[in-house]
Formats: C-alpha cells, sequence, structure tokens
C-alpha cells in the first residue's frame, strides 16, 4: 500500500473493520469534503444489491454532504464502472481512490 495521509489511512482502518464486521465481499469508507466519514459494507439481498461504494455515497448524501474528497475500496480486483460513475457525479473529477 503506498504512502497514505492519515486521513486516508483512517479511511483504510474503517473500510477493515467495516468488512471484517459484516463478512461482505467489499468495504469501502469516504471522507466528504466536510471530513465527515462514512463506511459501508457490500449489500447482497434477493431485492436489493449494492456496492460497498454505493452505501457510503448513499449515506453521505442523506446526510446532506456536498462532495467527496476520498474512497477507500478493500476486497475488489479494481473500482467497478458503476461505482466510479457515482464517485464522479457526486464528487467530481478531483476525489482521491485508494484500491487496497
Amino acid at each position: 500500500m503506498p504512502d497514505l495521509s492519515a486521513e486516508d489511512a483512517k479511511l483504510v482502518t474503517l473500510a477493515r473493520a467495516t468488512r471484517a464486521r459484516t463478512r461482505a465481499a467489499e468495504g469501502a469508507a469516504v471522507r466528504d469534503t466536510d471530513g465527515r466519514t462514512y463506511a459501508g459494507a457490500t449489500v447482497s439481498l434477493p431485492s436489493l444489491q449494492l456496492s460497498a461504494v454505493q452505501v457510503c455515497i448513499a449515506m453521505a448524501i442523506s446526510s446532506g454532504s456536498g462532495g467527496l474528497e476520498a474512497v477507500v475500496v478493500m476486497g475488489a480486483d479494481a473500482v467497478a464502472e458503476a461505482d466510479e460513475a457515482a464517485i464522479r457525479e457526486f464528487g467530481g473529477v478531483g476525489v482521491v481512490v485508494h484500491l487496497v
């Protein structure tokens, strides 16, 4: 893992803990433009399918966040196309994304 800022390392810890606690395929964490953090895990129900990133972004939006600064995705080989689109749509093009 490359050198991370202390704030990005916190996101890694949150994503790792959430993934382990839920035993999900993926864990993710995001930091919004106000410095608040949100962590989530993959949701895989017959009636609801969400990636960990989608969960985090939904949490941020529903909490009144105005955008994203950084994203950590854990447990995936690559950031899914739908997740990249959601990150760009909500956070813009300058969002730092770490795949760990």
